[in-house]
């Protein structure tokens, strides 16, 4: 009991769970409201004289949210310390994170000629130290980080097309929520056992809106479901959803948080799937609130802004109204 690791073990976690069990992003994003006003009135317009319109916006933003993302997994983790368990999993997430950014980071920009020249070579070699560095907690953290950023370059580098914009940013958001909710306190999220309701509404709210950004472009709405049947169904899978989702916020479980996304594509898929036509300009708004809602979570203000900037790049909808009534 008075080894120096417990200890100090002890003290971390006793530190956290006093400084941290409040909902800090939160108040983040209520110091950011002005920041988010500005980009909300004149986002677009700057974004426009930057060549950002309607016709690139989804590559520019899924690329910064990717680079974003990776920068943010390797320079805001690390301190392995304040974990309870010394075996875990995270090491493995956080190297598939640094995976999946980099392989959509470099399938987007394989056309460009790589840096070459001394400056490039002393930038790759800060950038792997940097990577190999937000791994310590063993000898083969560094090696692990280093070789997952290496693989995703070159597999994305040879890649015969780009990683799809929508597709692999919501995979990339979803699997970094799921890294945080499994450790909160690794990821300055929260304390696990001692996440107030805030921070599992903002997670399920992510969760529910990734889900149907992912169902309302990749399922085709074609009015084929009987209307008696796809009512049984709806009903049944809400109360699937509310049950599973009820069961999340008391338990904080992984587990419930992904059959509560499983439960919620099968029900906006028969909605889908039984209208006869659904606005397209629906899947890039939620896209907009998606990345907003992953800004905020992962108190990235800039990922944040980006969503605003997309959002309002696309003509507005009672966004609210269409939604609910997929629900």
């Amino acid at each position: 009991m008075l080894e120096e690791v417990l200890v100090v073990q002890s003290a971390v976690s006793a530190f956290n769970n006093a400084a941290l069990w409040a909902p800090a992003f939160l108040w983040w994003a209520i110091l950011a409201m002005p920041l988010f006003f500005i980009a909300y009135s004149f986002g677009t317009t700057v974004m426009q004289s930057f060549g950002w319109g309607r016709e690139n916006i989804l590559s520019k933003v899924s690329l910064w949210t990717a680079g974003l993302t990776l920068s943010w997994v390797v320079l805001f983790g690390g301190n392995y310390n304040v974990l309870r368990n010394e075996i875990s999993v995270l090491p493995f997430m956080v190297a598939l994170i640094v995976f999946l950014t980099s392989l959509f980071v470099a399938s987007h920009t394989r056309k460009r000629p790589l840096p070459h020249g001394w400056r490039a070579i002393v930038l790759g070699v800060l950038v792997l130290c940097a990577v190999g560095l937000s791994d310590t907690h063993a000898w083969w953290g560094p090696l692990l980080q280093i070789g997952a950023l290496l693989l995703g370059g070159l597999l994305g580098r040879f890649a015969r097309s780009e990683m799809r914009p929508i597709g692999g940013t919501v995979l990339i958001s979803l699997v970094s929520v799921i890294a945080i909710l499994m450790q909160p306190e690794f990821f300055r999220f929260g304390q696990l056992g001692n996440l107030t309701i805030f921070h599992l509404l903002a997670v399920l709210s992510f969760g529910i809106v990734g889900v149907s950004v992912v169902v309302l472009f990749n399922v085709s709405p074609a009015h084929k479901i009987k209307f008696a049947s796809a009512i049984k169904l709806k009903w049944l899978l809400r109360v699937v959803c509310l049950l599973l989702a009820a069961l999340f916020v008391l338990t904080e479980s992984v587990p419930m948080f992904i059959g509560t996304m499983i439960s919620v594509f099968f029900l906006l898929a028969i909605s889908v799937r039984y209208a006869k036509v659904i606005d397209v300009t629906l899947g890039h708004k939620l896209f907009g609130v998606l990345l907003m809602l992953f800004g905020l979570i992962t108190v990235m203000p800039v990922i944040t802004v980006l969503g605003i900037v997309y959002w309002k790049m696309f003509p507005g909808i009672s966004v609210g109204r269409q939604f609910l009534r997929l629900l």
